[in-house]
């Protein structure tokens, strides 16, 4: 054999050799996985609906796994400083991102400069639980529901408090603004907590936000609920109408807590992570206390959290397009 073809051939099987080993290799890896502490960031602030559901899950998931489960807050940017730090963290399942899905899905029509793609540095675990939108208002605005808020809106002045430019309530305040023909002016904040304490004070009227963490204020009287945008009443708030009751049909949007990990994490590690995340949430004890509080458990494969992504990413997209939503 000519010394430049054995030379070609031998490179050849020693780089099939490396191939093969690495491999093995990290099939191995996933096999053993996880042999370390997790960590679950929240791109969030605390005590907003994604950090409420981290929380109630990672004793229960450290349990499952036999390893630590971190909770880190990592908020800015809407959430994108978070997920941005996942999506070039190493693909070990190691580091998680826990989230509002459909808000991570608005951002890339939002956002003229994301320094990653979702769709592409991302991939989906599973989906945790949905927390349907309250629309609630100051006691002191004198309405009972959807109609009397949007004669009341044209009147009058009124701040519509939204989690922060872009996210999937301010999105949602748009399509029902439009919807209804409402009038209010968007007050930008950098997350739930704080929009919701804001409207408790007074110092805006309006706010849409997931009934998980938006329901502790109506039950102690700080703030007046009008309707709930689900396709039916919710059993804990059986009272509250819908929106599309209200006269606007179809109309739904909610917050969807999911789990995301960079893309390149091994499907043995991926499925792993499911079956951990699903047991932890489903468990009767974390189930009930969600649901005491407004929020409904969901659970996806990760290639049905892939296609929700995707559906979710379209749906709102001519939203953002309609009310010109930029950000830099």
């Amino acid at each position: 054999m000519p010394l430049i073809r054995r030379t070609a051939v031998l490179a050849c099987i020693a780089a099939l050799g490396s191939f093969a080993s690495a491999t093995g290799a990290l099939a191995q890896s996933a096999a053993s996985w996880p042999t370390k502490s997790l960590r679950i960031v929240v791109p969030y602030p605390p005590g907003g609906s994604s950090d409420i559901i981290a929380r109630s899950i990672s004793q229960a998931m450290s349990e499952a796994l036999k390893q630590p489960v971190i909770v880190e807050n990592k908020p800015g940017a809407n959430g994108n400083l978070g997920a941005d730090f996942v999506a070039k963290a190493d693909p070990d399942g190691y580091t998680l991102l826990l989230c509002d899905v459909g808000a991570l899905a608005i951002s890339p029509s939002v956002y003229t400069k994301l320094s990653f793609d979702p769709s592409k540095d991302l991939r989906g675990v599973t989906m945790l639980a949905y927390s349907p939108h309250l629309l609630v208002v100051h006691p002191s605005v004198p309405v009972s529901n959807l109609k009397e808020l949007v004669a009341y809106s044209k009147k009058n002045d009124l701040n519509f408090a939204v989690t922060a430019t872009g996210s999937a309530p301010h999105v949602a305040g748009v399509a029902l603004e439009r919807a209804a023909g409402a009038r209010w002016q968007y007050i930008p904040y950098k997350g739930g907590v704080t929009a919701i304490q804001d409207t408790v004070a007074g110092q805006t009227q309006v706010l849409m936000n997931g009934m998980l963490a938006t329901l502790p204020q109506v039950q102690n009287g700080k703030l007046k609920v009008l309707g709930v945008s689900k396709a039916t009443r919710m059993p804990l708030i059986g009272a509250v109408p819908t929106l599309a009751e209200q006269g606007v049909a179809g109309f739904e949007s909610g917050t969807w807590q999911g789990v995301l990990v960079p893309r390149g994490t091994p499907d043995a590690v991926v499925q792993k992570l499911n079956q951990a995340l699903i047991t932890a949430i489903r468990s009767p004890e974390i189930r009930s206390r969600l649901a005491g509080q407004g929020a409904e458990v969901v659970t996806m494969t990760p290639a049905e959290q892939d296609q929700f992504f995707t559906k979710e990413r379209e749906r709102w997209a001519s939203v953002v397009k309609a009310a010109n939503i930029k950000l830099d």
